[in-house]
């Protein structure tokens, strides 16, 4: 009981009670009383007045030469972007200028009938015309934030994403079908033409494609699609759809446009010197 009452008798603490009365001794006030004291806050307070006044001085006297460099930035940026666009119409005017001529030499060597057949065939002109429209996508339950990329899975499970394998298939099934031209979210296919992985992405030519992959193929669109369908490579996708969650769609299209492929390259075959001897000496000896 005696602690009891001790604690209410005493609430606060001894020490409380002599802060207090120092308090009431010296004052509230913490500013020096001294001379000195009172000499030194006031050397602070001028050396901090003095420093404020220093940076905002310099910071006006900067403003003007940051705009200005800024402004030169800026025009700088502004022509490189005309010299680049100068450029580009260079690069155009010369591809067109070069697709002519090789048109010319195609008709001079071949008639125009010839040359258009070429031209379609290597991809070099856009061509329109009925044909078929498949969609590819990945899988709704694909993971986003796979880390490795759908060269480095083994099952659809792991990734169900698209890959680049998979529009390889699709592709040359395509081809074997029967289609004349094909593009790939508007990257159009020739004989040269890759389909690759970087990663997570599919490359056509070196150029990333995102999903979903949207496949034109021009040529007679009935007979294309079921005989596509009815492939080893349309019942790939079919098993893709089935088992692993791969989207997937074709439909019959009465009017398809296909741009031309961005660049074609002309390659010339020359025979060999020491081939050609070496087939002259074998046909001269079967002849004898």
């Amino acid at each position: 009981m005696s602690l009891l009452t001790n604690v209410m008798e005493h609430s606060l603490d001894d020490g409380y009670a002599e802060a207090a009365a120092r308090r009431g001794a010296v004052g509230s006030s913490r500013l020096p009383t001294s001379l000195s004291g009172r000499l030194w806050l006031a050397a602070g307070l001028v050396l901090a007045a003095l420093v404020v006044t220093l940076g905002a001085a310099q910071a006006q006297f900067s403003a003007p030469t940051v705009a200005k460099e800024r402004q030169n930035l800026i025009d700088r940026i502004q022509a490189e972007t005309k010299s680049a666009d100068s450029l580009q119409k260079n690069v155009d005017a010369l591809r067109d200028t070069v697709s002519g001529e090789q048109q010319a030499a195609l008709r001079d060597h071949g008639g125009a009938q010839s040359a258009a057949l070429l031209e379609l065939l290597a991809g070099a002109t856009p061509v329109t015309g009925p044909g078929v429209r498949l969609v590819v996508d990945d899988a709704k339950e694909a993971s986003q934030g796979s880390t490795g990329g759908p060269r480095e899975s083994s099952s659809f499970s792991d990734t169900g994403r698209v890959r680049d394998r998979d529009m390889q298939r699709v592709v040359n099934g395509l081809w074997a079908s029967g289609a004349e031209a094909i593009s790939i979210n508007g990257q159009r296919l020739t004989a040269l033409s890759a389909i690759r992985a970087a990663g997570e992405a599919i490359l056509v030519d070196n150029k990333p494609l995102v999903p979903p992959y949207t496949v034109l193929a021009i040529g007679d669109g009935k007979r294309l699609s079921s005989t596509f369908q009815d492939s080893a490579d349309g019942q790939y996708l079919q098993v893709l759809k089935d088992d692993y969650g791969i989207r997937a769609g074709i439909d019959v299209q009465d009017k398809l446009d296909l741009p031309a492929a961005p660049s074609i390259v002309v390659r010339y075959a020359t025979p060999v010197p020491g081939n050609q001897k070496a087939d002259s000496a074998g046909n001269g000896k079967g002849s004898k």
